[in-house]
């Protein structure tokens, strides 16, 4: 199941926002202008990121279906597919100091396009994530494994940032998608923690008793995973993966 956080692109919206930025001087947070003739080479960018994204989650539908037919098995539970928003992307710019350009969208922020698979055991993180890199148009451009070095917080997930040919009538265009790998536990457990820190107006010291609740939540959420990804590898004959891919020279001409 793929569920969209966006609808199609909307490029009278993306262009109107970026008009409104173009004449005011300032966009999110004060940021500086952005180039009014470069409008529209924005919006083609987009419509490039939105390929990239749509390509990436063919291919895990594939790879999911092919689980299903060889092992009787669903790695992929769900999938959630999004391109960040126009405020997004110049916050992002902005708060990094960066200049206000296509330009500069291109070359630094690799999470434009993103797309979260949420799988039944870490066994199948693993296993879809080296599957989907070992494509021979893919390239895997970054990984940060927080499944083995969980995050401070008790954060956990597998992030990799893949660059797939999007085919357009001058070419392909290789273009970065961010892709999450996570169990549903750590899906679950995360949006409960992001809900907590960037959405609640709880008190300091609720914030704190909270958060190393969470924290004791992660701990032994990954040894009850730890207990049932055994019990499922006895009764499955799925593959079994406990490593990230490796990352790649970005090559734009593969």
């Amino acid at each position: 199941m793929i569920l969209d956080r966006h609808e199609r692109i909307n490029t009278a919206e993306i262009q109107a926002r970026l008009e409104k930025v173009a004449q005011s001087g300032t966009g999110e947070q004060g940021s500086k202008l952005f180039p009014a003739d470069e409008i529209t080479e924005f919006i083609d960018m987009m419509q490039v990121y939105e390929g990239a994204m749509y390509e990436i989650s063919t291919k895990l539908e594939v790879l999911d279906s092919e689980f299903h037919v060889h092992f009787a098995h669903d790695p992929i539970h769900h999938m959630e597919r999004r391109l960040k928003s126009v405020n997004s992307i110049l916050g992002k710019l902005q708060r990094r100091n960066l200049p206000m350009c296509t330009k500069s969208i291109r070359d630094n922020l690799f999470d434009v396009a993103g797309i979260r698979v949420i799988c039944n055991y870490r066994d199948d993180v693993y296993s879809v994530a080296n599957y989907l890199s070992s494509q021979s148009d893919i390239q895997v451009l970054r990984v940060k494994d927080y499944i083995k070095s969980p995050k401070q917080n008790g954060y956990r997930s597998l992030h990799v940032i893949y660059a797939v040919p999007v085919f357009l009538s001058n070419g392909e265009h290789y273009t970065p998608v961010e892709v999450q790998f996570r169990t549903i536990a750590m899906d679950y457990w995360a949006s409960l923690e992001h809900a907590l820190r960037y959405k609640s107006n709880l008190p300091d010291t609720k914030l704190t008793e909270h958060s190393q609740t969470l924290l004791d939540c992660a701990r032994s959420l990954q040894n009850i995973e730890t207990q049932m990804q055994n019990i499922h590898r006895d009764i499955n004959g799925a593959p079994q993966q406990e490593e990230a891919p490796t990352s790649q020279a970005f090559d734009p001409k593969k």
